[in-house]
């Protein structure tokens, strides 16, 4: 029953945070610390991605039409969505590179406190600075279609930035986007699309490393976090896309420089307590 809550817990936690430019993962790294599920460090480590894999599929049927490239009525192919996907390929391929290459290293050197932390504050700044920079400027990319490819390569190199734990994937695409003149909902819309491939393939990665070999404890706390993730997605992502109609992303940034602020403050005084 412990294990159940937690990952409901888990799963609200993820579900919110993986919309919202604040790092998913950082802040399931930052509750880890505190929530501790009973099962194997393998398991933990594949059930951290695959309830993102949860979060995606409410990005699936939110935004079917927009997505879904076969159509029923009219021509069958809508030619407009295959060239859209073509573009979020073109994205996802530095990210998705480097991560298959380096993905051992990162959970073993990068996954700790100190650079959640550290990268938490970082960005805050960052995107306070950029929507500074962004006040006075016209964006010149304000629909879907709009966008290049190679304004979806350059959006794919800053979502390489995302491996970092604790820089956000929706983060650092929106930001990126940004900074080359996409308009904000644009923006937070193609973020989401990217999340798509990019979790698919970080979830088969993490299943096949870990296997199929479950427990039924294993499958219940699997199985209830994707469910709670998925809920809590659908809503906050509606939230975010009413949001970035009229308000700007700098609560983010602030919430993310006082949160790794505290964080960075409560380990530090915990190490030299224990000295």
């Amino acid at each position: 029953m412990k294990d159940i809550i937690i990952a409901i817990i888990f799963g609200i936690i993820q579900g919110v945070t993986e919309w919202l430019p604040i790092s998913s993962t950082g802040h399931m790294i930052l509750a880890d610390q505190f929530l501790q599920l009973s099962t194997s460090t393998e398991f933990k480590e594949m059930f951290f991605v695959v309830i993102q894999l949860a979060s995606i599929m409410a990005i699936i049927i939110l935004f079917w039409k927009k997505i879904f490239p076969f159509k029923f009525k009219g021509e069958f192919i809508d030619k407009s969505t295959f060239i859209l996907w073509s573009k979020i390929l073109i994205a996802c391929i530095p990210a998705g590179v480097l991560g298959v290459l380096f993905n051992d290293w990162l959970d073993e050197k990068l996954y700790n406190f100190v650079i959640v932390s550290l990268m938490l504050i970082l960005y805050g700044l960052f995107f306070i600075d950029v929507e500074n920079f962004n006040r006075m400027r016209t964006p010149r990319v304000n629909e879907l279609n709009e966008i290049a490819y190679k304004d979806a390569l350059i959006i794919g190199l800053f979502q390489v930035l995302a491996l970092v734990p604790g820089t956000s994937r929706s983060g650092a695409t929106i930001v990126g986007s940004l900074l080359i003149g996409i308009a904000r909902s644009v923006a937070a819309e193609f973020s989401f699309f990217l999340a798509i491939p990019v979790m698919m393939g970080a979830s088969l990665l993490k299943i096949l490393k870990f296997g199929f070999h479950f427990t039924s404890t294993e499958l219940i706390v699997l199985g209830t976090g994707c469910l709670v993730s998925f809920a809590v997605s659908l809503l906050v992502v509606r939230f975010i896309m009413n949001f970035v109609k009229s308000r700007d992303f700098k609560p983010f940034g602030i919430y993310r420089i006082v949160l790794g602020a505290i964080v960075l403050l409560y380990f530090t005084i915990s190490f030299f307590g224990s000295l």
